[in-house]
């Protein structure tokens, strides 16, 4: 909690304490359109809030005026707490894009006498109904994810073909069939009143740009209301999220936005980071500033991890810790098992269990993961998205199953009938992969199941897999955690162990075009970077999926990996460290100050004024707003305010000695 009274110059101060001088940059900066790049574990969180609150107590926002826009609601609350800890209270909006077009929308449904539509909070049971009768066992969650696609991309049902086939889309059914789909599924919303979360946003954003009068007053209204906007993980908006901020913006250009290009990760959910890599060309005149000082991992973890991203390593702030492990075992039940036994060593004495995290490509490798730390009594809670028995299409084929007689045994046909190949990796759909590794991890335990009950009907077996399929899981807080790389975006742990590093899973089988591979490639990233201070990879040489067991290749990236690695033998010394430093500084797109006698004396004037103030020399001034100083020159109070970064509080503060020092140069 800061100590100082909010909205006092000395809490807007206290709010660039324990900040890195690009930290404070970015908080204080005047830009606008601003973008910070934020790599993984650079202070993200702290640097968004403080700029909002840093803004807000220095006079250059209306705290009352801003709107945050996160991704979660989970998101946005911890926003709102970060900010009524930093003195704001409750006086900043922050919610998800489609909340806040929804309360938008609501105001314009009201003012305009308009039947408010019932919300489609869930679209699996109408899209089911107009599957047609022969695709009825085609997962709806595939035809769903392509219709949240096209809506994602702006796409209509009269595109859909032609854009699935530029995009490289592998749709579950013919890309006509399925613009059919979309095309009823519209029109069925349509007839019932109803508007999905995706109508909202593009609701709001006709709403804000029509042409008559009353979207005009609409339109004024919400952007009076909301003049300052802030955008979290920008990389991952899509063109249709873009489209209603750009409405929200109307023109103005008071936005900031933070993101990570090498943390895009949703390309195939229809996000589209080229908002965030070409910021500039986006919005006109905008500012890119980069946080490359990494707070979370050591040397050894940010080196193996830039390995991926095609970028000099993070500066790290943590001291050198242990090299990253590759190991190679027989096959993925041993990988597991193996597994088991290093989170098992490397607990220690003073190490809880949820200290560590065991990271896989697919739901279903999290199962086998899952499995084998229970079988030896390590506590499990998984962040793998549907337990295995909730995912929809084992629910249909164990429902199909119990709905007829005979024994579990006699119908073991049927089950491999619904599961269907038993190679994922020759698939061309882009879910075949997970769905059928899902089905094998079903015959796992059905004939697990089998062996203790030969005669055992599906109902007994479906009682039985639900007491027993997650054994080991525990939701108490004390576990290690099991995740797909994609859920463990945004944690970290102080050791990860990272499996089935092989061709087929990582990269998935159905990334093929280079676009797809680029992101599979950052989705590695993002696991790598998870880890504090302990890394350990590993892949298995053979597979067992179904009743196929195939011999596997490593994943072509280990190899980069292992060169990095192996260049880890000579620890980071002081100059390598500096040099990191350099180039993280470089990247930024301001120049370092030019040096120079008048820049010598300013610098030494705000050096003798912080020493005197017991705060670091970028708390009085930044070196971007030293660099105004001195191209502008002003001479008199009412000049100083002209100057970016300069406040009132600033001027009261600073500005005759400032102005005097200013006036002494040459």
């Amino acid at each position: 909690m800061l100590s100082d009274e909010p909205g006092t110059p000395a809490a807007a101060d206290a709010l660039l304490h324990g900040l890195n001088e690009a930290q404070a940059d970015a908080v204080t900066s005047d830009a606008v359109p601003l973008a910070i790049h934020a790599g993984a574990g650079s202070g993200k969180t702290r640097v968004l809030p403080r700029r909002i609150a840093w803004r807000s107590l220095t006079g250059r926002s209306d705290p009352r005026r801003v709107l945050a826009l996160t991704f979660t609601r989970k998101a946005a609350a911890e926003l709102r707490s970060r900010l009524r800890i930093l003195g704001l209270r409750d006086q900043v909006a922050a919610g998800t894009f489609h909340s806040v077009a929804y309360a938008q929308l609501r105001i314009w449904w009201s003012d305009n006498d308009i039947a408010e539509p019932q919300l489609l909070d869930r679209k699996f049971g109408m899209v089911t109904s107009l599957l047609p009768r022969d695709k009825r066992a085609t997962d709806t969650r595939d035809v769903v994810g392509e219709i949240e696609w096209a809506k994602a991309r702006r796409v209509t049902p009269e595109r859909y073909t032609a854009a699935a086939e530029e995009a490289g889309r592998n749709p579950p059914l013919p890309p006509t069939v399925l613009a059919g789909i979309f095309k009823d599924y519209e029109d069925l919303k349509s007839q019932r009143g109803m508007v999905d979360f995706d109508d909202l946003l593009d609701g709001c954003r006709r709403a804000l740009t029509g042409d008559g009068r009353r979207s005009k007053l609409f339109a004024d209204a919400q952007r009076w209301r909301f003049r300052h906007l802030y955008v979290d993980e920008f990389q991952d908006v899509n063109p249709l999220q873009f489209s209603l901020l750009d409405a929200w913006l109307g023109g103005r250009n008071d936005l900031c936005v933070v993101g990570d290009p090498d943390q895009a990760i949703y390309g195939w959910n229809g996000a589209d980071a080229d908002h965030l890599r070409r910021f500039s060309t986006h919005f006109r005149d905008g500012t890119v500033l980069e946080l490359r000082q990494n707070y979370r991992s050591t040397p050894q973890v940010l080196r193996t991890a830039a390995a991926l991203s095609n970028r000099d390593p993070m500066e790290a702030n943590k001291p050198s810790g242990p090299n990253p492990t590759i190991t190679t075992h027989p096959d993925a039940r041993q990988e597991a098992e193996a597994i088991a036994r290093r989170v098992r060593d490397s607990r220690g004495a003073d190490r809880p269990w949820s200290q560590q995290a065991v990271l896989v490509r697919t739901n279903a490798q999290a199962e086998v993961v899952a499995t084998a730390l229970g079988n030896v009594d390590i506590p499990v809670r998984t962040r793998s998205g549907s337990a295995l028995l909730d995912q929809a299409d084992v629910k249909a084929a164990l429902g199909s199953l119990t709905r007829r007689n005979g024994s579990l045994a006699e119908q073991l046909g049927d089950l491999r009938s619904d599961a269907g190949s038993d190679s994922p990796d020759q698939s061309d759909n882009p879910r075949d992969a997970e769905r059928e590794a899902a089905f094998a991890e079903l015959r796992r335990l059905i004939d697990e199941f089998l062996a203790l009950n030969p005669r055992g009907t599906p109902d007994d077996f479906n009682t039985w897999a639900r007491t027993n399929a997650g054994a080991g899981v525990d939701a108490s807080s004390d576990a290690v955690e099991v995740s797909t790389f994609h859920g463990a975006k945004g944690l970290e742990w102080p050791i990860v162990h990272i499996a089935g590093l092989e061709k087929g899973l990582v990269p998935i089988a159905h990334a093929r075009d280079p676009e797809s591979l680029a992101e599979e490639r950052r989705l590695l990233y993002v696991a790598l970077s998870r880890a504090e201070e302990a890394l350990h990879l590993t892949w298995a040489a053979e597979r067992t999926v179904g009743t196929r067991t195939s011999k596997r290749s490593p994943s072509p990236w280990l190899e980069d990996l292992r060169a990095a690695i192996d260049g880890l033998d000579r620890p980071l010394n002081s100059r390598e460290q500096s040099r990191q430093a350099r180039a993280a500084r470089s990247r930024t797109r301001r120049p370092a100050l030019p040096d120079n006698p008048d820049v010598t004396a300013v610098k030494a004037w705000r050096l003798a004024t912080a020493r005197a103030a017991n705060v670091p020399a970028f708390v009085v001034f930044t070196d971007a707003t030293l660099e105004a100083l001195l191209e502008l020159r002003p001479t008199t109070p009412a000049e100083l305010l002209a100057v970016p970064g300069i406040g009132p509080v600033k001027v009261d503060r600073y500005g005759d000695a400032l102005l005097e020092v200013l006036a002494g140069l040459d």
